[in-house]
């Protein structure tokens, strides 16, 4: 994959093949950051990008930060700033995908975050479809548990925490299916390996709590205030396992795979093993919404200018 020219790494724009850490980096070692993973739609008629809810993603990065109790010299606005000016100065003319890092930059040993101050990148990659959604997914419920919110909250982004999602992904792939679904500690559902996770059962859209161990999606909450806003019933609720295999319907959400449906669970059909109509629905009006086309949620869309070039 093609990469832009232009990251921001070190309090200043620099060429991407500069943008670089030593190995005796902190977070390299012992994962301490925290990340976020933020979409820019491109229309090419206006040469436009439209980033997808940047305010609430720069204000999750913050929240990660806060809970890993760092000193962090960039606010809200800067964060955003910064943004804006990557994406003019790398003028994509694709769909992109952004990845801001904010990381323990010294060399210090040891997994120590006192008295520690947070250095922070911020590139781009083009990026179309990160997982199929044009077909059903394969999933299965995965051996290994995902971390509990005393060990490793959830609701952060956190570096480290996603060698647990590597390990139940892997375990999938290797097993022949396309994505792992997490239990908590408690044997209920949580999510998949990097997405949130919903079903519906007699027309009902449900999805686990926020105190089910699970990322506080942006996605997800998108998805549940468009399911809200088009009259469907949506319930935030532990789920069973056994759930799974009688759902009428299941889908991922996510920045990664915007909204992914899923054909089967541990090789059981999910339904009759094809897209049910509420994923469709919810899935055409996420699209629509992510590319500006519908009005009522056009402020979730900030819109950069990309004509002019660098």
């Amino acid at each position: 994959m093609t990469n832009f020219n232009y990251a921001f790494f070190e309090n200043k724009f620099v060429d991407l093949a500069e943008a670089k850490v030593s190995i005796m980096t902190n977070a390299l070692q012992y994962g301490t950051g925290v990340f976020g993973g933020i979409r820019g739609y491109y229309n090419a008629q206006r040469k436009q990008i439209l980033v997808f809810r940047i305010e609430d993603h720069y204000k999750r990065i913050l929240s990660s930060v806060n809970l890993l109790g760092c000193a962090f010299n960039y606010t809200l606005e800067e964060l955003i700033d910064i943004h804006i000016q990557l994406i003019k100065k790398n003028a994509p003319t694709c769909n992109s995908y952004f990845r801001p890092f904010a990381y323990v930059g010294n060399t210090s040993l040891g997994p120590n975050l006192s008295g520690v101050g947070l250095s922070y990148a911020l590139y781009m990659i083009p990026l179309e479809d990160y997982m199929p959604t044009n077909k059903g997914l394969s999933l299965m419920v995965s051996s290994w548990r995902r971390v509990g919110d005393n060990s490793i909250p959830s609701r952060g982004k956190f570096s480290g925490a996603y060698l647990n999602s590597a390990f139940a992904r892997k375990e999938a792939n290797d097993n022949g299916f396309d994505e792992a679904i997490f239990l908590n500690e408690s044997g209920y559902v949580c999510e998949g390996s990097a997405e949130n996770l919903f079903m519906v059962r007699d027309g009902v859209l449900i999805t686990p709590s926020q105190s089910d161990d699970i990322l506080e999606g942006i996605t997800r909450r998108t998805i549940i205030e468009l399911a809200r806003d088009l009259g469907i019933s949506v319930v935030e609720r532990t789920i069973d396992r056994s759930e799974l295999y009688v759902a009428d319907e299941v889908f991922l959400t996510g920045t990664g795979c915007q909204l992914a449906w899923v054909s089967a669970i541990d090789r059981r059909n999910v339904g009759n093993g094809q897209i049910g109509p509420i994923s469709e629905k919810l899935r055409a009006l996420y699209f629509d919404t992510v590319h500006g086309k519908v009005t009522k949620y056009a402020s979730w869309c900030r819109v950069v200018d990309v004509e002019d070039g660098k």
